[in-house]
């Protein structure tokens, strides 16, 4: 392992206890929150929130003209990111060089669905067939892929279990069907740092020694082509792979010399 990078398997029941099927869901409530974060916030982030901080840090602080989700004791701001990472653009631009910054992405390795009816009384619990790994964190770090490279930041991927509650059925909105609803913690399952192009190396499956396509790429890594070809433009982006040519019309990669040991 390289330096800087660690992999901690939590103890389990560190999430919410999982609603009972024959109780009510334990519905999200803002309460008489004191932060305008809080405010915006949803159940997983908050409990991921209650999961990382420590005894001495703080959580919802003002640092630089923004509110940042956790501040550490021993100064890292730390921001968890649900959704894409190109909002957090000016917090980066405005930070990273004279703070050290961590963003903590959350991914569901295990999900049931759970649907509620309108008094919040569970009517069903099915698993989801669809099991996301460590390699979806490419999808939004796509959006500054470089900047893993600054010596401040960190990328930390957390591997949960969760459920997803959501209503008793679809909406349709139009000619579309919506289907949304809650993530909710479970339980963290593993978590993995990256401060590097060497840690994300560790993180994935050995790359080909021959080149290879981004469809080859999504059957190594168990992805789609598109997250494929979305972890494939950041490996280019930090050094990892560079283009080798094609074979037909389809574009080729192969492992940059003396950047990591492959297959």
């Amino acid at each position: 392992m390289t330096a800087g990078a660690r992999r901690v398997l939590p103890s389990r029941g560190s999430g919410p206890e999982s609603p009972s099927p024959c109780g009510r869901a334990d519905f999200y409530a803002v309460g008489d929150a004191e932060h305008i974060g809080v405010l915006r916030e949803g159940p997983l982030h908050a409990a991921i929130k209650a999961v990382l901080a420590g005894p001495e840090d703080q959580l919802e602080v003002p640092v630089g003209g923004f509110v940042i989700d956790l501040v550490r004791a021993d100064g890292e701001l730390v921001e968890v990111q649900t959704g894409g990472f190109s909002a957090l653009g000016p917090k980066l631009d405005a930070l990273l060089d004279v703070h050290r910054f961590r963003i903590v992405y959350p991914v569901a390795a295990e999900r049931r669905i759970v649907r509620v009816d309108g008094d919040g009384q569970i009517t069903s619990v099915r698993r989801s067939p669809r099991r996301a790994g460590v390699v979806e964190v490419f999808d939004k770090l796509v959006a500054f892929p470089s900047l893993l490279t600054h010596p401040h930041l960190t990328i930390e991927v957390l591997v949960l279990r969760e459920d997803h509650v959501r209503g008793g059925r679809p909406e349709r909105v139009g000619r579309r069907r919506r289907d949304p609803g809650e993530r909710r913690l479970i339980d963290v399952l593993d978590r993995v740092e990256l401060r590097g192009p060497g840690d994300v190396m560790l993180m994935l499956p050995p790359l080909p020694s021959d080149p290879f396509s981004t469809r080859e790429l999504a059957a190594l890594f168990g992805c789609s082509v598109l997250l494929a070809q979305r972890t494939a433009y950041c490996l280019r982006m930090l050094g990892i792979i560079e283009a080798a040519g094609k074979r037909g019309r389809t574009p080729l990669h192969r492992v940059r010399l003396g950047s990591v040991a492959v297959t």
